[in-house]
C-alpha cells in the first residue's frame, strides 16, 4: 500500500513538471509568434530598429553584447529568451514592457529587466538584440 501511494505521488510529481514544461513552452511559443507577427506586419520592427540606431544610451547598452560567446550563455535564440521571459515576468508585465518601449520609457524597461533578471540573462539579451539589429 505504502509503496503504491508513493509510485503514484512520483507519477503525479512527473506529470507536474512535464505540464509546467510543456505548458510554458506552449505559452512562450504563442506569445513569441503574436508579438513577432505584431511586429513584423505592423512595420514597428523597422521603426524599433531605427530608435535603436538613433539612441546612443540603447547602443551602447545593447553594444556590450557584441563580442560575448553566446555558449556560455543561459539561452542563445529569441525562442530560448521569451520562454525564459515568460517564467520570469506574466505576460501582462510584458505589454506594459512594451508599451513602455513604444511611449519611450526605456528607462523604466531597463530597471524591471534588471530587477528580474541575472547579469547572464540580461548579457543574453544584449547579444540577441545585438544580432538582430545587425542582420
Amino acid at each position: 500500500m505504502l509503496k503504491v501511494l508513493f509510485v503514484t505521488v512520483i507519477i503525479l510529481a512527473l506529470l507536474a513538471v512535464g505540464a509546467f514544461y510543456v505548458g510554458t513552452k506552449i505559452v512562450s511559443d504563442k506569445v513569441m509568434d503574436q508579438f513577432s507577427n505584431q511586429l513584423e506586419n505592423s512595420g514597428e520592427m523597422d521603426q524599433i530598429k531605427e530608435k535603436v540606431k538613433n539612441d546612443p544610451e540603447l547602443q551602447k547598452f545593447i553594444a556590450e553584447g557584441a563580442n560575448v560567446d553566446s555558449k556560455t550563455l543561459p539561452f542563445q535564440t529569441k525562442e530560448e529568451a521569451t520562454r525564459q521571459l515568460v517564467k520570469k515576468f506574466n505576460v501582462s508585465e510584458l505589454r506594459d514592457m512594451q508599451a513602455d518601449l513604444q511611449q519611450g520609457n526605456k528607462q523604466e524597461v531597463l530597471n524591471k529587466l534588471e530587477g528580474k533578471l541575472t547579469d547572464k540573462e540580461l548579457l543574453a539579451l544584449k547579444v540577441l538584440a545585438y544580432k538582430e539589429l545587425n542582420k
